[in-house]
């Protein structure tokens, strides 16, 4: 009995210690699959500021800690056990379900862009209803937006960060994907607050008891700011067609080919590879978008039919 007791002992001391010479590899497994998802962490930072633009200034960093809320819940509550549960009973509904979601974010993305360029008929005050919308339900409307974007964007981060420890233990695979899902959520977020109140750190700085030089790099932050979360803007409405068009090209078989083979053909050339993907991503997203806005409008208009 007790050499039995002893043999089992020793089977608990040497799966513990294997184990924790395994976890001793997270940190790396983490900085690996962040690396990968840099791309997509980009998209996600330039594409939240917009939501708060307009809104009470006082109110920019609690609608930014919403998001990131929501976001972090998101990843940790229903995207990093459904990507586990996915890739061990149904791997390949993975990438379907992804490529859904792309498809949102070129619809997303057309509309936008379609905005911008369309001419909008005026508005007859006598004779339209004009909706009158609190400052707390557009809030409520913005913070809705960012993270219905948000967790098409965060479905891919885990998503990616799932195969990368597709060979890795359990314990691994589950300390990995929320290490990652803490540390871009916080990144993103904390870097996407900087953003909103860079302005506010500028007229801060331009206070007479500063400097002379920090007054004036204040005040040129003030000015910047407003240009530079605009530009910002349009860069977010790029990346929701880059990334979803890229999305969807990387679940067929065919488009992924095409776009590695174009890399590689302007591999000498790394900047110009980077950009022309991203255009074809672009243009790729636009044409998807417009496909799917008349395929919704078609839906709609049966749906109100019947």
């Amino acid at each position: 009995m007790a050499s039995g007791l002893f043999a089992l002992l020793d089977d608990v001391s040497a799966l513990v210690k294997a184990s924790a010479a395994s976890l001793d590899d997270v940190p790396a497994q983490v900085a690996k699959t962040t690396g990968k998802v840099s791309g997509i962490v980009i998209d996600d930072t330039a594409v939240t500021p917009k939501y708060v633009v307009g809104l009470d200034p006082s109110r920019e960093l609690s609608i930014i800690f919403q998001i990131a809320k929501k976001s972090l819940i998101n990843k940790i509550v229903i995207l990093t056990p459904a990507a586990l549960l996915l890739g061990y009973f149904a791997p390949w509904a993975i990438t379907p379900i992804l490529m859904v979601g792309g498809a949102y974010l070129c619809f997303e993305g057309y509309e936008k862009v379609h905005s911008m360029f369309s001419k909008h008929p005026a508005i007859d005050v006598e004779s339209e209803q004009l909706e009158t919308i609190t400052p707390e339900e557009l809030e409520q409307q913005r913070v809705a937006g960012a993270v219905r974007t948000d967790i098409i964007l965060s479905a891919e981060i885990m998503a990616i960060a799932y195969s990368q420890v597709t060979d890795q233990p359990i314990a691994n695979q589950i300390v990995v994907m929320l290490a990652v899902a803490v540390f871009i959520t916080v990144a993103v977020y904390g870097f996407v607050g900087l953003i909103v109140k860079a302005d506010d750190i500028g007229v801060h700085l331009a206070q007479d008891k500063f400097h002379p030089v920090t007054q004036k790099f204040g005040r040129g932050l003030v000015q910047f700011m407003p240009r530079f979360l605009s530009i910002l803007s349009y860069v977010g409405t790029a990346a929701m067609l880059w990334v979803g068009a890229e999305i969807i090209a990387h679940g067929i078989p065919f488009t992924s080919h095409l776009l590695d083979d174009l890399q590689e053909a302007l591999a000498h050339l790394p900047a110009v590879a980077w950009l022309a993907k991203a255009l074809a991503c672009a243009v790729s997203g636009l044409m998807i978008g417009f496909v799917v806005e008349k395929l919704v409008a078609l839906f709609k208009k049966l749906f109100r039919k019947q």
